[in-house]
């Protein structure tokens, strides 16, 4: 390791960084804000389901690299454009997630249900104060999956140009140099940890009655 390097290029490097970090969050929000009702139509949809889950999952399918080629072709946008990945992986994260809503949604059991219903709770509030406060477990799983998995795919972005960490495996694959590379595999996994613990905090604050949930 060059510790000499890291500290002439820290600002760069925090700078990637921070882009991977945004690059990496925004679509799992955005993936998770449309899975939500996308996955609330496969719960309900019985003989559709199948085919609404089995759409989600060939989507996932769908080489990362020829999908950040494509977008600009599709959006009108340029190849070196952020708005490319994001929507790429906005769109790994909802085939990852209206699954996991959905199964989310099916570990709610019948007899709360029927709680819920007799208790006078209409379609939307049940949804809302019942549901999916009772599926966050289930949720907050696949949504620790698909930030993970965000993090990995952002650095594929590096080979049309996207600033993000990936930049520095490219770089240090040119110059023969492994300081780079270290360093954005060390900061990945970072990033990686800190995101899954950030998610991990978050399922245990909104759901206190859960084994080693948040006191009421």
């Amino acid at each position: 390791m060059r510790f000499d390097w890291l500290y002439r290029e820290s600002g760069r490097i925090a700078e990637l960084f921070l882009w991977h970090l945004w690059l990496s969050v925004i679509p799992v929000v955005i993936g998770l804000l449309l899975a939500l009702p996308l996955g609330w139509l496969a719960h309900r949809a019985g003989f559709f389901r199948s085919t609404m889950l089995g759409a989600a999952g060939l989507l996932y399918t769908i080489p990362s690299l020829a999908l950040f080629v494509l977008l600009p072709l599709a959006l009108g946008t340029r190849i070196l454009d952020p708005l490319n990945v994001v929507v790429a992986l906005t769109i790994y994260a909802l085939a990852l997630l209206i699954r996991t809503v959905t199964d989310g949604l099916d570990s709610v059991q019948p007899d709360v249900i029927q709680a819920a219903n007799a208790m006078g709770y209409r379609t939307l509030p049940r949804l809302l104060f019942v549901e999916l406060p009772l599926a966050v477990p289930v949720i907050a799983a696949g949504l620790r999956v698909a930030v993970v998995s965000n993090v990995s795919i952002v650095s594929v972005a590096a080979l049309v140009g996207t600033p993000q960490l990936g930049l520095l495996f490219t770089q240090g694959l040119q110059l023969r140099f492994l300081t780079p590379i270290i360093a954005g595999i060390v900061l990945c996994v970072l990033l990686a940890a800190l995101l899954d613990g950030i998610v991990l905090f978050a399922t245990k604050r909104l759901t206190p009655w859960q084994p080693g949930g948040a006191e009421r």
